[in-house]
C-alpha cells in the first residue's frame, strides 16, 4: 500500500481549516498551520505534496508565504485560497509559482477534486519526449502555463488540436495563454471555438463571460472543470 501524500493547510480562520481537514484526512495527512510563519516553519521541518495557502493572512501575507516557500523549495505545489473579490493578485501569484486557485466559498468535493488533479498532475511523470495522445498533450500544456512558459504551451494545444478538433479544452487553454499574452480579443475568439464545439462547457463560458466585461480582469481564469467552484 503506498504510503498518504502529505498536506499543508496555511490559514487563519479555523472554520476553513476544519473544513479543509475534514475533507482530505480520510486519503491524505493533513498538517494545519495558523498563519504565515507557522506555516513556513511546519514546511521547513517536514515536506509536503500540496500547500493550500490563504491568501489574506495576519503577519505575512499569502503573496510573501508563498515567495518564502518557493525559496525553499521552488517544486513546491501551492494552491491559493482566495475569498470573493480578493483576487487581484491572482496574476502575480501565477508568476511566483501558484499551481491553482480555490476560490471561497468552497465544497468539501471541490476541495478533493483540486488537490486530487494537483497531486495527478506532479505524479504523471511523463517525458516530454513520450507525449503521444490528446490528454498527454493537453496535461503537458496545463504545467507549462503554471510555470509560465506560454509559447511552449501554445506548441503542445496545438499539438493536441491536431489531433482532436472535436473537444473544447484545447480551444480554452489556447484562450487562456492569449490573455496571458495581454491578448483579450484573441482570447475570447478561442472561448468561443471552444462553446462552438460544446455550448455547455463552463470553462469557457465562464472565460467569455468574463473578458466581456467592462471591467475586464484575468482574476478568475479557468484552465479546466477542474478549477470550477459554485457561484
Amino acid at each position: 500500500m503506498s504510503e498518504k501524500k502529505k498536506i499543508l493547510i496555511v490559514d487563519d480562520e479555523k472554520n476553513i481549516r476544519f473544513t479543509l481537514k475534514k475533507s482530505l484526512e480520510n486519503d491524505y495527512v493533513v498538517t494545519t498551520a495558523v498563519n504565515g510563519e507557522d506555516g513556513i516553519e511546519k514546511f521547513k521541518e517536514d515536506s509536503f505534496d500540496v500547500i493550500l495557502l490563504d491568501m489574506k493572512l495576519p503577519g505575512i501575507d499569502g503573496i510573501d508565504v508563498l515567495k518564502k516557500i518557493k525559496d525553499l523549495d521552488k517544486t513546491a505545489n501551492i494552491i491559493i485560497i482566495t475569498g470573493f473579490g480578493s483576487v487581484d493578485n491572482a496574476v502575480e501569484t501565477m508568476k511566483l509559482g501558484a499551481i491553482d486557485y480555490l476560490r471561497k466559498p468552497f465544497t468539501p468535493d471541490e476541495i478533493k477534486e483540486i488537490v486530487t488533479n494537483v497531486i495527478r498532475r506532479k505524479e504523471s511523470g511523463i517525458k516530454e519526449e513520450d507525449l503521444d495522445s490528446y490528454e498527454d498533450f493537453l496535461n503537458f500544456a496545463k504545467k507549462c502555463i503554471s510555470n509560465q512558459e506560454l509559447d511552449k504551451g501554445q506548441t503542445y494545444i496545438k499539438k493536441a488540436v491536431s489531433l482532436e478538433t472535436s473537444k473544447p479544452e484545447a480551444f480554452n487553454l489556447l484562450g487562456v495563454i492569449m490573455e496571458y499574452k495581454n491578448k483579450p480579443l484573441e482570447a475570447q475568439k478561442q472561448y468561443r471555438a471552444a462553446l462552438a464545439i460544446d455550448p455547455s462547457f463552463k470553462p469557457a463560458q465562464q472565460n467569455l463571460e468574463r473578458t466581456s466585461q467592462f471591467e475586464y480582469s484575468k482574476k478568475d481564469i479557468k484552465l479546466d472543470d477542474d478549477q470550477d467552484e459554485e457561484n
